[in-house]
C-alpha cells in the first residue's frame, strides 16, 4: 500500500514514534503510485509503473542528529529504524545551526489531489500516446514524447506534537516532433494536477504545427532583438531567479540581491512595475503542499510586487539568528500577466523573434544572474505583426533581471512545471551567435 489515508499514516507514525528514546524525534512517511509511457519514431518504446513507500526517522540528542530510513513497517522493523537513527545521532558532531523541532502547527487544507489523475491506468497512457503519435503521423512527422503521472502523499509527526498530512497528484506530458528531412522541429509541454485538463491530441497539434513551419530555417545576424518568449522559453530563467531569493545568500554576499555590508535589496524596486510574483498553496491551478520541508506552514506570500522585492525566504536557523520574519520557500509561484493572447502579442510586433523554448542553460555570473543557453524547437522571425519565416537557432546571453526591466507586454499566465508564467514580449534580448541545431 503506497498511498496511506490521513488516519492510516498518523497511526503508523505514532507506532514508530513510540519506540523513540531520543530528546527529540520526527518521523516522516511518504509514498507514491505512478506510471509512464515513452515513445519515439512514432512507436511506444517503454511503459512502466512504480509504487513506493518509505519512512524516515530523525532522532536528536541535544544538538546531535541522526537519520535512518526504511520501507518495511512491521513492529521489529519500526523499532530497528528508530534505534539506528539514535545510534547515528549519538556519534554525530553537534550541529552549529541547531534549532529545536517545531511544536503543533496549523496547516491549511489544499486541493492538490484529483481522482482523474489518481485513476490513470495503462489504457489511459496508451490512448494518450496514440493520440499524440497520430497527430505526428497525419502530418508526416516523427514524434518522441513522454507522459508521466504520480499520486503521492507525505505525512510527518514529531515528539513535540507536530502532525501534517498532504496528498497530491500530477501528470506531465511533453513531445518533440521532427520533419522527415530533419530541418524542422516543434515542442510542447503541459502539466496539471487534474488530468481531465490534459488533451494530448490538441497539445501535440501545437508541436506538429511548429515542426512543419520551422523547416528550412534562415540565418539572421546575432544581436539584440525584441523577442516573444513562450512560457517554455522563460520558465528556466525565471525559476533560477525565484530560486535565488534566499535571505542568507543575499546577506552573505552570494546573490543578485546582495549589497555591501551584509545588506540586501529587500524593499527595493528591481524590476518593471508590471512584475508581481506570489505563491499561494490554495491556488486552484497550481495547488501545493501546505507545509515546507522543515514543517513550517505555507501561506499566500508576495515575493515581488510591482517590481519591488517584498519577501525573501529563509531557514528557521537564519530567521532566528537575524531576527527576521520566518518565511519558508514556496511550493510554486504565480507571475501575474495580462489579457493578451500569444497571437495578440505577435500582431503588435513590428520586428522580432518568437522563441518556443530555451535549453542547455548555464550560469555565467551568479551575482547578476547572467545565463547563457540556446533556443530550439521552433524559432521564428516576426515582421509587421506576422510570422514571416523560421530562423536558425541562437545562443543567448541574458539575465532575467535585465529581461524583466525590458518588458513590453505580458500575456495570459499558463501553467508550466508547477508554476504559472505568462508569455512575455521583451525588447533588446541578446543573441550572441548562431547554432545549426534544430
Amino acid at each position: 500500500m503506497a498511498i496511506y489515508t490521513r488516519e492510516q499514516a498518523e497511526a503508523l507514525l505514532k507506532k514508530a514514534l513510540a519506540y523513540s528514546k531520543a530528546d527529540e524525534c520526527e518521523v516522516t512517511l511518504s509514498g507514491n503510485i505512478g506510471g509512464n509511457i515513452r515513445y519515439a519514431r512514432n512507436e511506444v518504446s517503454t511503459s512502466g509503473a512504480e509504487e513506493n513507500v518509505s519512512m524516515s526517522v530523525e532522532s536528536r540528542f541535544g544538538k546531535r542528529s541522526g537519520v535512518a530510513t526504511i520501507n518495511e513497517f512491521d513492529d521489529a522493523s519500526l523499532e530497528k529504524v528508530v534505534r539506528r537513527a539514535e545510534e547515528i545521532a549519538r556519534i554525530a558532531p553537534e550541529s552549529p545551526e541547531y534549532v529545536p523541532m517545531l511544536g503543533p502547527q496549523k496547516y491549511i487544507t489544499t486541493k492538490a489531489y484529483f481522482d482523474s489523475t489518481a485513476k490513470i491506468d495503462p489504457a489511459y497512457r496508451a490512448e494518450a500516446a496514440a493520440k499524440s503519435i497520430k497527430a505526428a503521423a497525419d502530418k508526416g512527422l516523427t514524434a518522441a514524447g513522454f507522459l508521466e503521472h504520480s499520486t503521492s502523499f507525505m505525512a510527518r509527526l514529531n515528539s513535540k506534537g507536530l502532525f501534517g498530512y498532504h496528498p497530491s497528484t500530477v501528470v506531465d506530458f511533453s513531445v518533440t516532433m521532427r520533419t522527415e528531412d530533419g530541418t524542422g522541429s516543434g515542442y510542447v509541454t503541459q502539466d496539471f494536477s487534474d488530468a481531465s485538463k490534459l488533451n494530448t491530441a490538441s497539445a501535440s497539434q501545437i508541436a506538429a504545427s511548429k515542426a512543419v513551419n520551422s523547416r528550412n530555417a534562415k540565418a539572421l545576424e546575432p544581436g539584440k532583438y525584441t523577442v516573444i518568449l513562450e512560457p517554455a522559453a522563460s520558465i528556466d530563467l525565471l525559476r533560477n531567479m525565484f530560486g535565488n531569493m534566499d535571505q542568507r545568500n543575499a546577506e552573505e554576499g552570494r546573490s543578485f540581491l546582495s549589497k555591501p555590508g551584509g545588506k540586501t535589496k529587500l524593499g527595493e524596486k528591481l524590476l518593471d512595475e508590471r512584475i508581481t510574483v506570489y505563491s499561494d498553496p490554495l491556488h486552484p491551478e497550481i495547488p501545493s503542499a501546505p507545509f515546507a520541508g522543515d514543517g513550517r506552514p505555507r501561506e499566500k506570500t508576495t515575493w515581488i510586487e510591482k517590481g519591488v522585492v517584498k519577501n525573501l525566504y529563509n531557514s528557521r536557523f537564519w530567521a532566528e539568528k537575524t531576527g527576521a520574519k520566518s518565511v519558508p520557500n514556496p511550493g510554486g509561484v504565480v507571475m501575474e500577466g495580462g489579457n493578451q493572447t500569444l497571437e495578440d502579442m505577435i500582431k503588435s510586433t513590428k520586428r522580432g523573434i518568437l522563441v518556443t523554448r530555451l535549453w542547455y542553460i548555464r550560469s555565467v555570473d551568479p551575482q547578476t544572474l547572467l545565463y547563457t543557453g540556446l533556443t530550439r524547437d521552433g524559432t521564428f522571425y516576426i515582421e509587421n505583426g506576422k510570422i514571416q519565416y523560421p530562423v536558425k537557432n541562437f545562443r543567448f546571453n541574458e539575465s532575467p533581471i535585465i529581461m524583466l526591466n525590458n518588458l513590453e507586454a505580458l500575456g495570459r499566465p499558463q501553467r508550466i512545471n508547477g508554476n504559472l508564467v505568462p508569455p512575455m514580449k521583451i525588447r533588446d534580448f541578446t543573441f550572441t551567435s548562431l547554432s545549426d541545431a534544430v
